[in-house]
Parts: C-alpha cells; sequence; structure tokens
C-alpha cells in the first residue's frame, strides 16, 4: 500500500484536482484506491455530491474513536465515487472542531497513521487531500504518508506559500523517524502567459531538486468534469490535464509502470 498525502498552504491550487486525478488513474488498474478528505471545507467530498455538513461516518469518526479501542475498518466509513475501484473517505464539517476539542491530546497527529495500520484495509494506494493550514489535520497526513505531493500554481504571487509548507515539513521530519520525501508540481500553466513563464522560472530557480520536471496545463475539461462529479481521467481519458497527470504518476511510480 503506497500512501500520499497532497499538501499547500494555500488554497486553490489544484489540490483536490490532483488527489482526484491521480486516484482515479490508479484506480484503472482495477485495484480499490483510497481518497482521504481531511479538508474541514470538503471539496473532495463535495466533488461527489456529499453535503459535509451532512455526513454522518467519514474520516472525523477516526478522531472519535476512545483511547486503547480498535479503529473501525476503514471501508466501513467510506462510500463509492461511481468510478470503479474508486472509494472515498468523506469529510464532515465537525471536522473543524478537531484542532479546538484535541489539539493538546497525546497520540491526535497519529490517529490517521494508526488507524490505516491496523485496519487491515486492501487499499493498493491512498491519497489524502489536506487543509489549508498547519495543525492537527495536517500533522495526520504528513504522519500518515509515505510521500508528499506539493501543487503550486504557477504563479509568482503563489509561490510565497511555498516556503511556509517548506518550513512545515522540515518541522515534521524531526519528529518522524523515517523519510518523507516531496515533490513539487507545477500546477495551472499557461504557457501563452508571461505570468506562468516567469512562475515556472522561478520555482525551477526556488526548487530545482524537488521540483517535477513536467507541468500540470490549464485545461478548461476540468471544471465540466467538475459539474458532473466526474475525475477529469475518467470524464476526458485523452484531455491535456488527464496525459499530464498520466506522466506525474510514472515519475511517482516508476516500477510500476504507467497507465497509458
Amino acid at each position: 500500500m503506497r500512501r500520499f498525502a497532497v499538501v499547500n498552504q494555500k488554497g486553490g491550487v489544484g489540490k483536490t484536482t490532483t488527489a482526484l486525478s491521480l486516484g482515479a488513474l490508479l484506480a484503472r488498474d482495477h485495484a480499490p484506491v483510497l481518497l482521504v478528505d481531511l479538508d474541514p471545507h470538503g471539496s473532495l467530498t463535495t466533488y461527489f455530491g456529499l453535503d459535509p455538513d451532512r455526513v454522518q461516518a467519514g474520516s472525523q469518526s477516526l478522531f472519535d474513536v476512545p483511547p486503547g479501542t480498535d479503529f473501525p475498518p476503514l471501508e466501513s466509513l467510506a462510500v463509492p465515487t461511481g468510478t470503479p475501484n474508486l472509494i472515498l473517505l468523506p469529510a464532515a464539517s465537525t471536522l473543524a472542531t478537531i484542532e479546538r476539542r484535541l489539539a493538546s491530546a497525546v497520540g491526535t497527529g497519529l490517529v490517521l497513521r494508526t488507524a490505516i495500520e491496523k485496519s487491515g484495509s486492501d487499499f493498493s494506494h491512498i491519497l489524502i487531500d489536506t487543509p489549508p493550514t498547519l495543525g492537527v489535520l495536517m500533522i495526520n497526513a504528513l504522519a500518515a504518508c509515505e510521500q508528499v505531493i506539493i501543487p503550486a500554481q504557477t504563479d509568482y504571487l503563489a509561490l510565497r506559500g511555498l516556503d511556509l509548507v517548506s518550513r512545515t515539513l522540515e518541522r515534521v521530519r524531526k519528529t518522524r523517524h523515517w523519510p518523507l520525501p516531496e515533490l513539487i508540481v507545477p500546477t495551472f500553466y499557461d504557457r501563452r502567459t508571461k505570468a506562468s513563464e516567469a512562475g515556472l522560472a522561478e520555482l525551477k530557480r526556488r526548487y530545482p531538486e524537488r521540483l517535477w520536471p513536467d507541468v500540470i496545463p490549464i485545461d478548461s475539461g476540468i471544471r465540466n468534469a467538475s459539474a458532473a462529479g466526474i475525475p477529469y481521467p475518467a470524464y476526458n481519458p485523452r484531455g491535456k490535464a488527464t496525459r499530464a497527470y498520466e506522466r506525474l504518476l510514472s515519475h511517482l511510480l516508476p516500477r510500476e509502470g504507467n497507465t497509458e
């Protein structure tokens, strides 16, 4: 089981689209893939037509398990997405209370990791969509994952948030006893604009060793797929963003081949 967290402390950079697209491509291999929504705003949950204000069982349920009690199987909290082999652990808006209720509790930062390890679930991959703020929920995602994916909009002003993400990851690495590799993924790239060109050039200058050497282009079809509640790779298997995410997946999992 491979686990990825999709992280950025700035919203609107393509976190949810990246988690969705990679999950849908992995699900093509006919092995179950779990999407975990840890964002109280529930963008991933809303994408599939669920209302975070009405979600009764989901990722927040893991934080309500009393200490010393077994976690419920992740499958029992998850729901189908309509895409074969793609399962969603939805978010409830009550996740927003976790910080206030449990921030000082011992072991709160390891809830998701422990639940995954003890669940015995047979998922081939898990992708975690995170809130755009540093707190208990993001710490859970970083503790549970094996690699961090950082979507970064190719806009010069949007790059300022990456320094904050880098500092956060450094703090987390000091508390982990295993590596936490990261990959910065340029998103919303538009080769027709000077802003995208300048943003990409700045990414290359600042983060040459951590930057994916490709881009996720702007693709108007992503909005149509969102309106239909279908992951873009399923909505348009040959779309330019789909092909870009296929290349990203091949970069992340080179030994497992690509999905083309």
